[in-house]
């Protein structure tokens, strides 16, 4: 026993003395990781092998892109190397293993988009140890299917790159869901060639609100505008996919619906009158669904949406609509009448319900925002809880699929410490990097209610975000304990979480991405 115990003391020293050699820590958590012996070391000299396939290939060449800056240089890509990528169709669609030992790396994946995870892995190793592998064996797969971040450009536009760098980011976290908020009040950003005025004039506020919208009447007297045109989102719906990201397309209905009002007035019940809103919050201005004109102008939209969008799932909003130009509407309150209506909750029902047949008609599938839940909602649509996690808790036990996006959890406009006036100036809220992480989609939920949880959601809304700097200090990295939260469930640990986030930090800093660095300090975890 002594001698042994001198033994391990002088491997103690040993390790203190040269230093114990490259951690392998990933973000997020692995299913299964098993250390081995020795390391071996990429450089920009070493080949990564992908076969004949040209999906490998194409994720090889995005994987060298992104640790250049550590190895020297960009790796090529033959039919052999010393790093093999291989499909293994023993292994389910997103799962990988990645296998390091002193000669060489192999990352199989059930699909390519396995082989992709499997890479991002890699990435951080090679990173974080500059370089320098350590021999371990990965194996992993993700625990909810849907794992997604949603970004707002209708209150502040974002650029193509922009945008690209946002999936760029939602890459690195293994998230496999862009939802994408393409219409609201403060403007119109995706081109529809029916119906042209949507961006000549719904893209474009005359100003914008300076400071909080509940204290401030002040504004910048700056128009504010921009769009997507169609040729550009399918380049960003491509850029996605060979990220393995579906790109779900959101336009809003019946409510934040001031641009198309404005664009096209007779969409609204008092057909005059409007203007691309400059102000946050809720507008009692909405979509008329009294009219059949309404009705033909969102299925031309959605048509066009839908040669855009290959996702399987249409985000149609369903939030924040004010009932009251409903109960003046003569029209409106026709359609209660003559369809059996009970109330204005209802033909906000019928509205919903009649776009989803609609849409599922054409072969895709619905999601909401929880108030899609009241007046009664389809059994076929999903629900996407915001408002905490009541709807989505009520959804699953009706037998509704649901994504899980609670604000207080998800919201990543919100504050991130208990000193808010040291930070820039947020929405409100308070979601320090330890609450995203505490989220629990499956809270009161049965074992068989859980099956309808698809899975969790970020959301960036941004009002209060007008500069591409600031959106990252939002996002990161409070992203990377939604993408643990969703891909680790099973196997979450906030103090071993905080450890690994060092290592993935440095990822940050090698892609050149700015975040915000309260946890790292220790302040407000």
């Amino acid at each position: 026993m002594k001698r042994l115990f001198f033994s391990l003391c002088a491997v103690g020293l040993s390790c203190a003395a040269f230093g114990a050699g490259p951690e392998v820590n990933i973000v997020p958590k692995p299913l299964s990781v098993t250390p081995g012996a020795g390391t071996f070391t990429v450089t920009a000299s070493t080949v990564i092998g992908v076969g004949k396939n040209a999906e490998l290939r194409r994720s090889a060449r995005i994987f060298a892109g992104e640790v250049a800056p550590v190895v020297g240089g960009v790796m090529k890509t033959a039919a052999e190397g010393d790093v093999r990528l291989a499909v293994d169709g023993s292994l389910e669609a997103e799962a990988y293993t990645l296998a390091v030992t002193p000669s060489g790396v192999e990352v199989r994946g059930g699909t390519p988009q396995g082989v992709f995870h499997g890479l991002q892995s890699l990435r951080q190793l090679v990173i974080d140890g500059e370089g320098v592998v350590p021999a371990v064996t990965v194996s992993d797969k993700p625990y909810f299917a849907h794992r997604g971040g949603m970004l707002d450009p209708c209150r502040h536009f974002w650029t193509v790159d922009e945008v690209k760098e946002y999936i760029d980011i939602l890459a690195i976290h293994k998230l496999n869901k862009f939802h994408w908020h393409l219409t609201d009040d403060q403007g119109w950003r995706i081109e529809i060639k029916k119906y042209p005025e949507l961006t000549r004039v719904g893209s474009v506020r005359g100003e914008t609100l300076i400071g909080h919208h509940h204290t401030s009447s002040e504004y910048d007297k700056t128009p504010h505008g921009g769009y997507y045109t169609q040729k550009q989102i399918r380049e960003i719906v491509k850029y996605a996919a060979d990220r393995y990201i579906t790109v779900i397309p959101e336009i809003e209905l019946p409510g934040h619906a001031v641009a198309a009002l404005t664009s096209y007035p007779w969409l609204g019940c008092k057909g005059e009158g409007y203007e691309v809103r400059r102000r946050w919050g809720i507008s009692k201005e909405v979509f008329c669904p009294g009219k059949e004109t309404t009705f033909e102008f969102l299925q031309n939209v959605f048509a066009e949406v839908l040669e855009l969008f290959p996702s399987e799932f249409i985000h149609i909003g369903g939030d924040e609509c004010p009932k009251d130009s409903w109960k003046q509407c003569p029209l409106c309150q026709e359609r209660i009448r003559t369809e059996g209506l009970k109330d204005e909750f209802e033909l906000q029902s019928y509205t919903v319900r009649r776009m989803e047949k609609w849409l599922r008609e054409h072969g895709r599938k619905i999601i909401g925002w929880d108030e899609i839940l009241e007046g009664g909602v389809s059994p076929t649509a999903t629900v996407m809880s915001w408002r905490g996690s009541k709807g989505g808790i009520a959804a699953a036990k009706a037998g509704n699929h649901v994504i899980m996006a609670p604000n207080v959890h998800c919201y990543l406009d919100y504050y991130q410490t208990k000193t808010p006036t040291k930070e820039p100036m947020a929405i409100g809220g308070y979601v320090p990097m330890r609450k995203v992480y505490e989220l629990d989609p499956y809270d009161q939920l049965t074992p068989g209610e859980r099956a309808y949880i698809l899975g969790v959601q970020g959301n960036l809304w941004t009002e209060y975000i007008a500069t591409f700097p600031h959106l990252k200090h939002m996002l990161l990295p409070r992203l990377a304990a939604i993408a643990e939260v969703g891909w680790s469930y099973d196997r979450k640990d906030f103090d071993d979480f905080k450890h690994r986030m060092n290592s993935l930090r440095k990822c940050y800093d090698a892609a050149g991405l700015n975040y915000a660095t309260y946890f790292f300090e220790g302040k407000d975890e």
